[in-house]
């Protein structure tokens, strides 16, 4: 939950870069959460600033916080992009501009810098004035907004998906991806998949990788770390763009793979979703016991092939292990009510988990398998989250889909066990062009996208 700033804060800033008065007496503030596990103002060290902090940040001693925090720059003409953030100016003979740092933690003084006020959004003002929530990181959901999703039920996507899909019905995306069941899929994801005709390569990506204000997609650096890989199926996490309507969330799914079907879960803020490569022939969304602004979303994936892929997409939160367990807990009841034993599962997405030991893996492990070897990068590194040290982000299949597992080929690295996509990491580049190097450390991108590859028979 947000945390609020009870007391009159303020931060007192190393080199004279801001002026900031403190209340007596105030316990220090940590930095403030965000739902998906990372923090406004990330806490830096200033020998590791360059890693720690974002192009544009500076990584400052601030009191209030009794810590290093990454501030981005501002002035007068250049106002912070958060909502809940205020330009507090430079103090210093001959300074200028300012620094980004949380609201009422700065009493602006005369230094011509605009204060930064901050105005109600879309999604309504918080009562507690805090900056993101461990439940949702959105004004609506503290406005008390709900959509109340039926148990079970079919939803009725406005992502341009047949709303009322009959299993065996192909629902059309808003476009015909031009394949069908039993089509063989040809192409190889970019792996070395050894496909001949009675395999098909199957790639799967975790991904929440939104960096806009309000968990969107629209600056597109996550639209480039997914086309990087080329994934057969993504597990989308605040899945938003642009309006969302049907044609912007098209306009989004096409960037990514030109013509892939997908289906979206409605009434939330930051939708679980799933793309995919072939025909999704049934889907909607299990109700998340522990927050009301986004569920599970699942859909039945036709691969070619006698079985069905089920793939769940879900978003755990940051609050508690215990609540990420009763998450589990819950998922695990669906599938094992819902999902035919005979068919392949992937559970995946964005986790929260702090480690591998916490209670939801094994309560995972009565429908997938959680052991490891896990996917890394180049460097060995298992952590998915912003710092890398902990693994929020995974994808868990059950032992009929395991069996298949294969190194995640690309170019000429391979990775053993799946990759963890790292840009600041991930060498060569022009491997995964479009990637970026920095796009994994764009402002707001708080994960790594995780990825693996299964060889699976069509017989």
């Amino acid at each position: 939950m947000k945390k609020t700033l009870t007391s009159l804060l303020c931060a007192a800033v190393s080199l004279t870069l801001l002026s900031l008065a403190c209340g007596e007496g105030s316990p220090p503030q940590v930095p403030q959460p965000l739902e998906d596990g990372g923090v406004l103002w990330t806490e830096c060290s200033p020998e590791g600033a360059r890693e720690d902090c974002s192009q544009g940040e500076s990584c400052i001693f601030v009191a209030s916080h009794d810590r290093h925090l990454c501030v981005r720059a501002c002035d007068s003409q250049t106002a912070c992009e958060h909502p809940d953030a205020v330009c507090c100016p430079s103090s210093g003979e001959g300074a200028e501009g300012g620094h980004c740092v949380p609201s009422n933690a700065c009493v602006p003084t005369d230094a011509g810098v605009d204060g930064g006020s901050n105005e109600e959004t879309d999604g309504g003002a918080l009562e507690d004035g805090g900056t993101s929530t461990d439940d949702g990181g959105t004004q609506e959901e503290d406005a008390g907004v709900d959509p109340e999703p039926d148990a079970g039920t079919d939803p009725e996507p406005d992502a341009g998906v047949d709303p009322e899909p009959d299993a065996g019905t192909e629902p059309d995306a808003g476009t015909d991806a031009g394949t069908d069941a039993g089509t063989d899929a040809g192409t190889d994801a970019g792996t070395d998949g050894g496909t001949d005709a009675g395999h098909t390569p199957i790639r799967v990506m975790a991904s929440n990788l939104s960096s806009g204000n309000y968990q969107s997609y629209d600056p597109g650096h996550g639209i480039r770390l997914i086309k990087g890989v080329d994934p057969d199926i993504v597990l989308m996490q605040e899945f938003n763009y642009g309006s969302n309507s049907a044609a912007d969330i098209r306009s989004l799914v096409d960037q990514i793979a030109p013509g892939f079907h997908y289906s979206r879960e409605t009434g939330a803020q930051i939708p679980n979703g799933i793309i995919s490569r072939w025909p999704i022939i049934q889907f909607g969304q299990w109700p998340d016991p522990q927050v009301s602004n986004r569920d599970f979303a699942w859909a039945r994936i036709d691969i070619p092939g006698p079985r069905d892929l089920w793939a769940v997409s879900v978003h755990l939160l940051t609050s508690s292990s215990s609540n990420r367990n009763a998450e589990a807990q819950a998922i695990v009841n669906q599938v094992r009510s819902q999902i035919p034993e005979d068919d392949y599962l992937v559970i995946g997405g964005d986790l929260n988990t702090d480690s591998f030991s916490e209670s939801c893996f094994a309560t995972f492990r009565q429908v997938v398998t959680t052991a490891g070897p896990h996917p890394a990068d180049h460097n060995g590194n298992t952590g998915t989250n912003r710092n890398r040290n902990k693994p929020y982000d995974q994808i868990l299949v059950d032992q009929d889909l395991r069996q298949y597992q294969q190194a995640t080929v690309i170019g000429s690295s391979t990775f053993p066990n799946g990759l963890v996509l790292d840009s600041r990491t991930y060498r060569p580049l022009s491997e995964i062009a479009p990637v970026q190097s920095g796009d994994s450390s764009s402002s707001n991108m708080q994960h790594m996208g995780v990825v693996k590859d299964f060889l699976v028979p069509n017989f």
